[in-house]
């Protein structure tokens, strides 16, 4: 979709959308020679301006008829203007609409931007593999312009657009199928931020045996797909930041518990049991994509779990490149293994002060947090509390929960050094201790288990049913408030 900025009101454009406050329908400028008319129908309707609410209705000017789109947007610390972007192109999408005019009717540069982004959010979609889908339900709408008498929005848009690219390949890795996302294709799929200044390192096998990444080897050996370790670099600083910020994805591209075999229902669903990575991704595209001043690095373990007769058992011991020893109990408490590899990799590969990894790691966190929160576990206080803020401030929320000493001993293991899995009661607190032991002495690590957020079963304001891009926004906010002047 094409978004466009202007101070006139395009002549084609057959959609005008307005952004109404709570009880402020009557300030509505709409400067149309039937204003009154709408307004009353608005009112009729019981449209009040709340977030959430969406009017529609046609009227007529010099003989063309215009689709007429009131959004709410709250008031007060309520208002939302990213949500009332979304709802207003999700009504219109597929409706015949083909060009839409955001009139600003009394918003500020900024809210119109964010208006603008909540409708570049919405109107990601993936229909590549409907053949069949009836003419009624396929996209109409093509362009967005933000009518803005000063042109200032556009400034602030670039950022957010920016950002909204980054979230569109996340829900692109996530949502594509696992035969045509693999390790091999989802390095292919990232291989266009080289164009955008990232640097790349890629692994693959043989590299990884000889470093001694025995844990996330032991995942993949079932699999005739082989795995890869991406590592992607932007530094906008030109080397004043010496040490990167960390992020590590937990990308396992297909899921089906290995020997540990998931039940068959639902599992197609465990493509996207690589959304920590692909997160990862998406946010190296939108900080490179905005050219963010900051140093970070981004780091995806990418492995397929299958049951093949090659693949390792319940019992197994594994030594991870750590040099610490694993007794697998369960083959499907999988992505731990990878990502204690991959983050023991990054810690001695850039010496990051800074740590935080990503990972549809616990069914259990869905259990704890449903698919409100994602949890973040953390060996640093202030850490925590800075995610927490970003998650607050970006939309993507997340919440503390504990990690310490009293949970090492439901992973000790009678014949390694730890076991993969602990009970059955704090499992996603237990997966956080495990790779608490990976952490190196004086390393700031968070860990964010995202199970119940990278995939919605119901469309929201920003997203539909489906890919969520969920850790984007998080990590992009919290890289600007912390390294960024």
């Amino acid at each position: 979709m094409n978004f466009n900025f202007t101070n006139k009101r395009p002549q084609d454009a057959d959609a005008l959308i307005f952004a109404v406050e709570k009880d402020g329908l009557a300030h509505v400028d709409f400067g149309l020679e039937h204003s009154d008319i709408i307004r009353a129908a608005a009112k009729t309707a019981r449209f009040g301006g709340k977030v959430g609410e969406v009017f529609e209705t046609f009227t007529s000017e010099n003989g063309q008829v215009l689709r007429i789109v009131l959004t709410g947007i709250g008031k007060g610390k309520g208002r939302d203007l990213e949500a009332a972007g979304g709802l207003a192109v999700a009504k219109i999408l597929s409706s015949g609409a083909k060009h839409a005019a955001i009139c600003p009717s009394g918003l500020d540069t900024e809210d119109l931007a964010r208006m603008a982004f909540g409708a570049k959010l919405r109107s990601w979609r993936i229909d590549k593999y409907r053949t069949t889908l009836p003419e009624k339900q396929k996209p109409t709408l093509a362009t967005v312009t933000v009518l803005d008498q000063d042109l200032e929005t556009a400034k602030d848009w670039v950022d957010l657009s920016a950002v909204a690219d980054g979230i569109a390949l996340t829900r692109e890795l996530v949502a594509e199928p696992a035969n045509t996302i693999y390790p091999e294709s989802f390095v292919a799929r990232c291989e266009e931020l080289k164009d955008m200044g990232v640097e790349f390192t890629i692994l693959g096998w043989d590299e990884m045996e000889k470093l001694g990444m025995g844990a996330l080897l032991g995942v993949s050996q079932g699999s005739e797909r082989p795995p890869r370790l991406l590592a992607m670099k932007w530094d906008g600083t030109d080397g004043k930041q010496k040490k990167p910020l960390a992020l590590v994805g937990k990308g396992v591209t297909f899921d089906t518990g290995g020997i540990s075999l998931k039940p068959g229902a639902g599992m197609e669903e465990m493509k996207w049991d690589m959304g920590g990575a692909g997160a990862v991704a998406g946010t190296m595209k939108a900080l490179a994509g905005r050219k963010a001043q900051a140093h970070v690095v981004g780091i995806c373990g990418l492995v397929e779990n299958m049951p093949d007769g090659k693949a390792q058992r319940p019992g197994d011991v594994v030594t991870s490149m750590q040099g610490q020893t694993i007794e697998v109990i369960n083959t499907d408490a999988e992505g731990r293994l990878v990502l204690c590899d991959a983050m023991h990799w990054t810690q001695e590969t850039f010496e990051p002060e800074i740590m935080i990894d990503l990972a549809t790691l616990t069914g259990a966190m869905i259990i704890s947090l449903g698919h409100e929160y994602a949890g973040v576990f953390s060996n640093d206080d202030d850490l925590a509390a800075d995610l927490v803020d970003a998650g607050k401030d970006s939309g993507d929320p997340v919440w503390r929960l504990p990690i310490g000493p009293a949970y090492d001993k439901l992973i000790n293991s009678p014949i390694a050094d730890m076991k993969n899995v602990g009970p059955r009661g704090a499992g996603s607190i237990t997966a956080a201790q495990f790779l608490h032991r990976f952490v190196k002495e004086g390393v700031k690590w968070a860990h964010l288990d995202v199970a119940g957020m990278v995939w919605a079963d119901k469309a929201s304001p920003l997203w539909e049913k489906g890919a969520t891009g969920y850790g984007v926004r998080l990590l992009n906010q919290y890289v600007a408030d912390h390294f960024e002047d």
